[in-house]
């Protein structure tokens, strides 16, 4: 078995032919060397061929990674994945099961012709960059003069109704404004979107990224699920048919290349861009979706994919470049493959364009006459009815002369912040719970009426982020939830039983069994949606069950107690309940539910050295809470500074200081949580960990998640600032890289060479946890590597140059992936089947990524080709 030194004692291995189950026959030739690499990997001098990985031998999925790495640089030994490890666990089934799938496509002793663009100069992507902070200056200023003429124009109403009346007459008007905008700067500056590449860093780019920052700015933007976002993605270009409802918050940019069929629903968290980032360029391409499509939660739609009329997509599912789901067929997994399950859990009913459009005009109502005169009437009364406010904040207060003006500010951030953290817990411990009376579990209701509208303001008041980020890797977790309305039964409280960003669409209808631990990001499906109608149901995750990071459980989700379900798996809804295995992939296959080393802190969960490790964690928790609050209360004190100052210097300034007080929050902003992170960490790189979560290390860590915060940096996606502002936080980031929104974790675990291309919701975990043990370790990526939309790296990952991800894809921890190779899946493994195209088949563009029609070693004629020199990707043509 593995030892804690992660070798195996020869003495536990009985010999290379006898197994627990007997004798087993001589080794072959590729047994044989399939055994001493192995051997060679856990350090010992022999493995017998039908010893079990996991079992026998008390390897781990880590371990078996740095096998598959090893069996991959060797010409000799067919390629394998961490699937075929999970599906053959002994060296003469994974021989067996490899021969008979038949030799693997022949490898060219020439690198494959690979798709990419120069890499920009230096000198591009700073004008790039100081073109987009001057895009921001013009818009600032732009809204700063609406804010002073507006603000003026309706504190000067004469009493509540006057006052009233200017804001719904200027909000009216500015809510009107801010939705028109980016729809008539998308067609003044590009018409209609057709496929392309743009060369990022371009001044091409520079109008491509103006664009997609205005139209995913727009309000109508948080009105997803209702009639209005169809219409804006309409007005935007978007050819989509009647009846559609859309619940996806993840506004496609090039809409002219969209097309929805009538009667298609698409579900929260679903990714149909019509655009991804590729190998140094913007490659615009269509997305094609028929009528009576489902489309469900957590999915991606890349560029050149469609779905025929009635097909569905699975949940945690993607379609790659060139799939095409023939119509009536059920797809699910990464990339898609044909299956019998039905993903369309409620019934259709009546649902007209009466009811959607009385529903609409109800929204625009409420928003214009109740929230935005609220938002700006509001400071208006509070300064006309708390003289000391009105003094803080108006004209010749001296903001920088006296304490008075500083003690004032910190009054006012505290009672701002400190009253909104207690409203916001009242409010979403109480108001859901009178809603929920109007909700009948497992009942169909029409889209777009009371009962949905009380079930999408439960949505929105009981998934707050702060909350459940605050509480959350803490014993607290568990109370709160409980406040809000899950079920949890005995709780059985380890001081990690959840972790942050928790999701669902009714907590009343959510159960956790006793015993499980939840990491980060789970989301549960309790809603069924069709395009006219939705459903509540209970969504029930047993007992003793270990999740990890990005899972969405559905309702239907067909597992029972004891089970592991592994980061971003596919949970699955047919067939029998599983228990006591591990799930892993999409589509899900069993795996082992745990392994040795997984339980070698396991002495550390009983008797009194569990309590006294709780309580202390118990209190370093209530530490780490402290200085979150703390921190986000010095934040909003200095917003209010500098709006006071701003106010102090608006008489000899005007509308310039607002525009500068704009600019100063933002660029404040950066510096304070740079600082704050940096303050947390020790001003030193986070240390490399496997270790108890009842170990101090593991405790600071969730310090660092707690305390940092990084929701800022999505403000600076796909312009250089990002990758500045990483720098500081410790990232090792390249020169030119393209960030469009890849959330790092652990910023000073990551390295990434230059010129990679990052897509938006691509992430690099360098961390794990699995029940009682935490893991974290560098990954590491080389130059002109590209992470797909929504692609998932584990920790201790290592991507050679010009290497890519597919979208949607799970790659493993411990896996390397060589250069210039393309790799997808959940879990990611080398595609050779043609599944990921890069956006060839554009309107007569050249397809570079699948060469395989051409003799072996012989690159398409005129095509671009790549070798790696010197950690150097060398391009010719």
């Amino acid at each position: 078995m593995l030892g804690k030194s992660g070798e195996i004692s020869t003495a536990d291995l009985g010999g290379p032919s006898t197994t627990q189950g007997g004798h087993a026959g001589p080794a072959t030739g590729t047994e044989r060397i399939l055994a001493e690499v192995l051997a060679d990997v856990v350090r010992v001098e022999q493995v017998p061929v039908n010893g079990h990985f996991f079992d026998d031998l008390g390897a781990d999925s880590l371990v078996m990674a740095h096998f598959c790495a090893r069996v991959r640089k060797r010409a000799d030994l067919p390629s394998v994945s961490m699937k075929d490890i999970y599906r053959y666990p002994t060296i003469r089934s994974l021989v067996t099961a490899l021969a008979d799938a038949g030799p693997a496509p022949a490898k060219s002793s020439a690198p494959a012709p690979v798709e990419a663009a120069t890499p920009a100069s230096t000198l591009q992507y700073v004008l790039c960059g100081t073109l987009q902070f001057l895009i921001f200056l013009g818009y600032s200023y732009v809204a700063a003069l609406v804010i002073a003429r507006g603000y003026e124009w309706t504190s000067a109403g004469s009493g509540l109704i006057d006052i009233y009346v200017r804001s719904v007459i200027f909000g009216g008007a500015t809510f009107v404004g801010m939705c028109a905008l980016p729809i008539l700067v998308k067609w003044i500056l590009i018409g209609r979107w057709k496929p392309q590449q743009i060369r990022i860093w371009s001044l091409a780019y520079v109008r491509f990224w103006t664009i997609k920052t205005l139209v995913r700015s727009n309000p109508l933007v948080l009105l997803a699920g209702s009639p209005l976002y169809v219409l804006y993605l309409r007005a935007l270009g978007a050819k989509v048919g009647r009846g559609v409802a859309i619940f996806s918050k993840h506004v496609p940019v090039c809409t002219d290349l969209l097309t929805i069929g009538a009667g298609t629903v698409i579900r929260k968290d679903s990714y149909f861009n019509g655009y991804r980032a590729h190998a140094g360029v913007i490659q615009t391409g269509a997305v094609t979706i028929g009528r009576d499509v489902v489309v469900s939660e957590a999915t991606v739609i890349d560029i050149e994919a469609s779905m025929g009329d009635g097909a569905q997509l699975g949940h945690a599912s993607s379609l790659h470049a060139g799939q095409i789901v023939p119509g009536g067929e059920h797809w699910h997994g990464t990339p898609g493959q044909r299956t019998d399950v039905d993903f369309l859990g409620c019934d259709p009913t009546g649902c007209g364009t009466l009811r959607r459009a009385v529903y609409a005009v109800s929204q625009l109502l409420s928003l214009i006459l109740v929230y935005v005169p609220l938002g700006i009437g509001g400071l208006a009364m509070l300064l006309a009815a708390v003289p000391k406010l009105n003094t803080f904040m108006g004209e010749g207060a001296h903001a920088l002369t006296g304490w008075t003006f500083y003690l004032d500010a910190l009054a006012t951030s505290f009672v701002l912040f400190f009253g909104s953290v207690l409203v916001s817990l009242v409010v979403v411990c109480t108001v859901p719970r009178v809603l929920n009376l109007a909700i009948k579990p497992d009942r169909v209701y029409p889209l777009y009426g009371f009962h949905y509208g009380v079930h999408r303001t439960i949505v929105r008041l009981t998934n707050v982020k702060f909350l459940s980020n605050l509480f959350g890797d803490s014993s607290y977790i568990v109370h709160y939830l409980r406040g809000i309305g899950y079920d949890l039964g005995e709780v059985v409280q380890t001081g990690a039983n959840f972790g942050g960003l928790i999701a669902h669409e009714s907590p009343f209808l959510s159960s956790v069994g006793s015993g499980t631990m939840v990491a980060d990001a789970l989301s549960m499906m309790n809603a069924d949606f069709s395009s006219t109608s939705f459903r509540v149901s209970r969504a029930s995750i047993g007992a003793h069950n270990f999740l990890g990071n990005g899972v969405a459980y559905p309702a239907r989700g067909k597992t029972g107690d004891n089970c592991l379900l592994a980061t971003r798996v596919m949970v699955p809804i047919d067939g029998k309940i599983r228990e006591n295995v591990g799930l892993l992939g999409s589509p899900a296959f069993e795996i082992p539910r745990s392994v040795e080393r997984d339980s070698s802190f396991d002495h550390l969960k009983t008797g009194e050295e569990f309590r006294r490790r709780l309580a202390a964690k118990n209190r370093h928790n209530i530490a780490s809470i402290g200085l979150c609050l703390l921190t986000r209360w010095m934040f909003v004190f200095v917003t209010v500074l500098l709006a006071g100052i701003a106010a102090d210097l608006y008489s000899a300034l005007g509308a310039v200081v607002i525009a500068l007080g704009i600019v100063c929050t933002l660029l404040s902003g950066v510096a304070y949580w740079v600082l704050v992170e940096r303050v947390v960490t020790g001003f030193k790189p986070l240390p490399v960990l496997l270790c108890s979560i009842y170990e101090p290390a593991m405790w600071r860590h969730e310090r660092y998640w707690k305390v940092a915060s990084i929701s800022y940096l999505a403000r600076f996606a796909g312009t250089p600032f990002i990758n500045v502002i990483l720098r500081r936080l410790g990232a090792g980031i390249g020169r030119r890289v393209f960030n469009d929104g890849c959330g790092l974790p652990e910023r000073t675990l990551v390295t990434v060479g230059d010129d990679c291309t990052l897509n938006e919701m691509s992430t690099i975990q360098c961390h794990s946890q699995e029940d009682g043990t935490f893991k974290t370790d560098r990954s590491t990526l080389g130059s002109q590597v590209t992470l797909g939309v929504s692609s998932h790296v584990h920790y201790g990952v290592t991507i050679g140059d010009g290497a890519v991800l597919a979208p949607g894809c799970f790659l493993m921890k411990g896996e390397e992936v060589p250069p210039l190779e393309r790799w997808g899946g959940n879990p990611a493994r080398e595609m050779r089947d043609g599944h990921y195209q890069p956006a060839a088949a554009l309107n007569g563009q050249r397809n570079h990524l699948d060469q395989r029609a051409q003799p072996a070693g012989r690159p398409a004629e005129n095509s671009p080709s790549a070798t790696v020199s010197g950690g150097k990707i060398q391009w010719r043509s």
